[in-house]
């Protein structure tokens, strides 16, 4: 080979290494100042931006016709976009940590106060119950001072005893007297005099005595007793409380008044036959 041609071929090998070291070296370059993931609160630290080296790989003075720098070219550009896209990812990757950090400390602050509000409810709850403790205890304490002493109940005075039932003779005057009082407590009208009267007209105070010669004899039911009472007038006109007998003197007595009150509107109006 002729010593020109070697010499230029020498020349030319030389640009070459020199074009692809300094491909290299860029791209190494590139690599050695990204930096780590930054902590959440700290700057992250700048990083060698693409745009430029790609700038100055595209400036550098490497000639069109050297062999092999489409290679390193191709290579050096992979690399710097693998590289923008790690550092594109990390960065979202901070920004999202530091949005959570955000949202979480902004929580914590709503818990707080929302722990303080309710904490201060709870203290006022319980000094408002407080005081209505107070209250009630010194109204319970006015209430003691001011209740009335409440004298001592007298002595019940012991019951009357009842009077004792009266007494009555077992004798015409005692049967009209016990006749009178039953008529009055039964609201029958008459008096002594009438009951008397018309007892001597009738039967001359017997209470045994009976007629048997009238029509009401004839008839089976003979007028009996002081005031000569037939049986079915009796039971029509008996009073309750005295016994259901028309010879006993008091019942026979009480019933004739009876029936001449319905009749004659009192005993005191008979004067005859009734």
């Amino acid at each position: 080979m002729p010593a020109r041609q070697l010499s230029r071929r020498l020349q030319v090998t030389q640009k070459t290494a020199t074009a692809s070291l300094a491909l290299s070296g860029a791209a190494i370059l590139a690599f050695t100042v990204v930096p780590g993931p930054a902590a959440a609160d700290e700057r992250p630290a700048q990083s060698l931006s693409t745009e430029t080296a790609a700038w100055d790989l595209a400036n550098a003075a490497v000639p069109a016709d050297q062999d092999g720098s489409d290679d390193v070219r191709a290579l050096a550009e992979e690399s710097l976009r693998d590289h923008a896209a790690r550092q594109a990812a990390q960065q979202q990757a901070a920004e999202e940590s530091q949005q959570a950090l955000a949202e979480v400390r902004r929580a914590e602050a709503e818990h707080a106060s929302e722990a303080e509000q309710a904490a201060a409810q709870l203290a006022a709850d319980e000094k408002a119950a407080a005081e209505r403790d107070a209250a009630e205890q010194a109204a319970s304490r006015s209430t003691e001072r001011e209740a009335p002493v409440v004298a001592a109940a007298e002595p019940a005075q012991p019951a009357a005893e009842p009077e004792p039932a009266p007494t009555y003779d077992d004798n015409l005057e005692g049967w009209i007297a016990e006749a009178l009082d039953i008529m009055s407590a039964n609201g029958i009208p008459g008096s002594y005099d009438g009951l008397h009267r018309n007892i001597m007209r009738e039967s001359s105070g017997n209470p045994q005595a009976i007629n048997d010669w009238d029509i009401n004899w004839i008839n089976g039911t003979p007028s009996m007793g002081l005031l000569q009472v037939i049986q079915p007038t009796f039971d029509a006109y008996h009073v309750e409380g005295t016994p259901d007998d028309v010879w006993h003197p008091v019942a026979n007595l009480v019933a004739a008044a009876n029936y001449a009150w319905d009749r004659y509107g009192s005993i005191d109006n008979v004067d005859g036959p009734y």
